[in-house]
């Protein structure tokens, strides 16, 4: 096979999700979510939980907090993942001043595989090593075993759990993060 007969994938670009990509941002967050999570919940509480998360009010208000950014990894001009990084107040569980937060990465199931989801979590942890954070921190699901590997793999460490209420399914994320000094 020669070199043009195999399929090469552009490295992304990392680019900030700004308020008039809000559509874009929530068709994205909702297929993502859906397809990841959909065949492991039933259809009530995932119904629940989207009618909760996924409103365009919800993701404005989301865009327009100053201690989020959102950035969309795109390739060939179009939105392949995304990630939503917290800080301060924004931050869902410790607050810390010094810590960042990834709350949601999600990289469409087309282009899994193709290390974006690699490159979102590199950006990130740049992100706060350039803001001079102690620690970047995340919570996973406790049976979303392929992403607590792929969190391992990168030197994020366990080191507490919390509720997620999805509908009415009370489960359990795992929270990891990784020391950056």
């Amino acid at each position: 096979m020669s070199d043009s007969q195999i399929f090469k994938l552009k490295m992304p670009t990392i680019q900030k999700v700004q308020l008039s990509d809000a559509d874009t941002l929530l068709a994205l967050s909702k297929k993502t979510f859906f397809h990841f999570f959909a065949h492991l919940n039933t259809p009530a509480n995932m119904e629940a939980y989207a009618a909760v998360t996924f409103k365009p009010e919800k993701i404005a208000a989301e865009l327009s907090n100053l201690d989020s950014e959102f950035y969309f990894a795109m390739v060939d001009g179009e939105p392949a993942g995304y990630i939503k990084l917290n800080v301060g107040n924004a931050q869902n569980e410790l607050k810390d001043a010094n810590s960042l937060e990834v709350e949601r990465i999600y990289v469409l199931e087309e282009y899994h595989g193709k290390r974006i989801g690699g490159d979102l979590l590199n950006f990130a942890i740049d992100t706060a090593k350039a803001r001079q954070m102690d620690f970047i921190w995340l919570g996973v699901w406790e049976h979303n075993h392929k992403a607590i590997g792929f969190y391992e793999h990168n030197g994020f460490v366990k080191f507490s759990s919390h509720d997620f209420m999805l509908g009415d399914d009370r489960q359990t994320d795992i929270m990891m993060k990784k020391a950056l000094t």
